[in-house]
């Protein structure tokens, strides 16, 4: 009786790209084999379906042995199992922790809890991306909420820190931690044309203005309990934000706020003639939305108000956000 034993021997690991994305994507080693077949590749090497059957085997069991590390990234970095260039070490964790938008739109705003996991059969069926991959993608959320949730300093910072990602996904990263601990709607139908880098944009502007670190309100008790400093909205903040009212109450200060904001975002706006023409309306819309972010649940619609309740670019009558542009004003 004779038996087959496939072998392979080596130093450096070998990562194949196209097989980490399809294992990160959930396909299984059966339906991954059936898709780089159909990718040409045995034409393109000469091999044969057996070779490419163990071949993407070898990588699978490699990518779930390197799983428990890509859980925290430094740990890959200093582990000596697996002889990975740096480049390559780069690479697996910024894939690993790369995300669908079409998945995030789903959660973004949503407890990270048990709750929300119990959705991802109905979220897959809706988005198209496997429930493995959506798993992965909702546990990947969880984990840096859970780990960077209580730290003071930057958000950013301390993403890139725990985790080792780039600045672009660290700042993703930080959006989505934002809305998940400050629980902000974003699922209602009339928000569905927003993008989650529309949401972002907004989430990078809040947390630069808004939070306690923003403001410089650092507790300079070392055994204070506010600790999250780019997590938490500023209630100090938001609670003076009442005071706008005198914008619209006020007709000279009104003129003198359209023609700030208008010496401001001159040029900068598609929609600046409609904005100008609009403007006290408008202005009216944004300082009643305002006035109330003292309550928890106007905060969580602030988005759903701004556009319900807030006339012109602003309301119904766009499309497409022309308000959110894709970089600062500056």
């Amino acid at each position: 009786m004779t038996s087959e034993l496939d072998i392979f021997v080596g130093n450096t690991t070998l990562i194949d790209e196209d097989v980490y994305r399809l294992w990160l994507d959930g396909y299984s080693v059966n339906d991954a084999v059936a898709l780089r077949v159909r990718s040409g590749i045995l034409e393109q090497t000469g091999a044969t379906t057996g070779v490419l059957q163990s071949d993407t085997m070898d990588h699978y069991r490699t990518f779930h042995m390197l799983e428990r590390l890509l859980h925290a990234p430094p740990k890959l970095l200093h582990q000596l199992i697996f002889q990975i260039p740096p480049s390559r070490q780069a690479l697996l964790i910024e894939r690993y922790y790369t995300f669908d938008e079409a998945f995030v739109r789903e959660v973004l705003g949503k407890k990270l809890s048990k709750g929300t996991k119990k959705d991802l059969d109905d979220i897959s069926t809706k988005t198209g991306i496997t429930l493995k991959s959506c798993r992965r993608q909702f546990d990947n959320f969880k984990r840096v909420f859970k780990v960077v949730e209580e730290m003071r300093g930057s958000l950013v910072d301390n993403i890139q820190q725990h985790f080792l990602l780039s600045d672009r996904l660290a700042r993703d990263y930080a959006a989505i931690v934002f809305f998940a601990n400050n629980r902000f709607e974003t699922g209602k139908k009339k928000l569905q044309y927003l993008s989650f880098g529309d949401f972002a944009f907004c989430a990078e502007l809040m947390i630069q203005n808004w939070t306690l670190g923003a403001v410089g309100e650092a507790p300079t008790d070392p055994d204070s309990q506010v600790d999250d400093m780019d997590v938490d909205l500023d209630k100090e903040f938001l609670q003076d934000l009442k005071e706008l009212k005198v914008l619209v109450a006020d007709k000279d200060l009104l003129d003198l706020h359209k023609s700030l904001v208008c010496t401001a975002l001159r040029g900068k706006l598609g929609v600046f003639s409609e904005m100008e023409t609009n403007f006290k309306n408008l202005s009216r819309g944004l300082v009643n939305v305002a006035a109330k972010l003292t309550h928890n649940k106007d905060v969580r619609d602030l988005f759903v108000d701004l556009v319900e309740k807030t006339p012109g670019p602003l309301g119904p009558l766009h499309g497409h956000p022309p308000w959110l542009p894709s970089a600062p004003l500056s």
